[in-house]
């Protein structure tokens, strides 16, 4: 579904103390053609209907420089699958960059619709890099754990049965395709003591 702005519409969860304000937010970002998918009155409650509605963004209105928000926001940004916009009273780039530092991803001024939409354009591309950029360097580490342990297992194998690197790769390759197991596991194994591997036989 697009919205008014012929992009998809969001789910958002929006978290504000005043419920009051909460209300013309909620307001805002319906005139904006997204959907507010749950109302909390704290950020404690933005955090448990994070993790069980799993909504595509969350705003969350700030009054002041609140170290106990900017906890909590470091804790909703820590298992959200969306990015965290905050929504402010008045300018404030110390606090802006304090926020910026625990995980938001954008900062509206509440007074305009056009304010918050600008900020749902930030922070959307914003979080897609981000988490390809993770994605990415989780593969790398996976690799290179991959990688440390194989060379793990081939140097057990190297000091137990007195082979070179080559020989050794090989016998783990060839323990794989006869018990039909990966070569990471084969390797896993061996690095846990569980298969010293015999000695070929000639």
């Amino acid at each position: 579904m697009a919205n008014q702005n012929g992009t998809s519409a969001l789910r958002i969860l929006l978290a504000d103390q005043d419920p009051g304000a909460l209300k013309v937010t909620a307001g805002q970002v319906r005139a904006l053609g997204h959907v507010p998918t749950e109302i909390a009155v704290n950020l404690r409650e933005a955090a448990e209907a994070i993790a069980r509605d799993d909504p595509d963004l969350t705003i969350v209105v700030l009054y002041g420089d609140d170290e106990h928000a900017l906890d909590l926001i470091e804790e909703i940004n820590s298992y959200s699958s969306g990015p965290v916009i905050a929504l402010l009273d008045r300018e404030d780039p110390d606090f802006v960059a304090e926020a910026a530092e625990r995980g938001i991803f954008a900062y509206a001024r509440q007074e305009t619709t056009e304010s918050i939409q600008s900020a749902i354009e930030v922070a959307m591309p914003r979080w897609r890099e981000h988490q390809e950029l993770t994605e990415q360097v989780e593969r790398l580490e996976s690799a290179l754990q991959r990688r440390a342990l194989i060379e793990r297992a081939k140097g057990i194998l190297m000091e137990r049965h007195n082979l070179d690197d080559r020989a050794a790769f090989q016998r783990v390759r060839e323990h794989a395709r006869s018990t039909n197991r990966t070569v990471v596991d084969v390797a896993a194994a061996v690095a846990e003591g569980h298969a010293l591997l015999p000695k070929a036989h000639d």
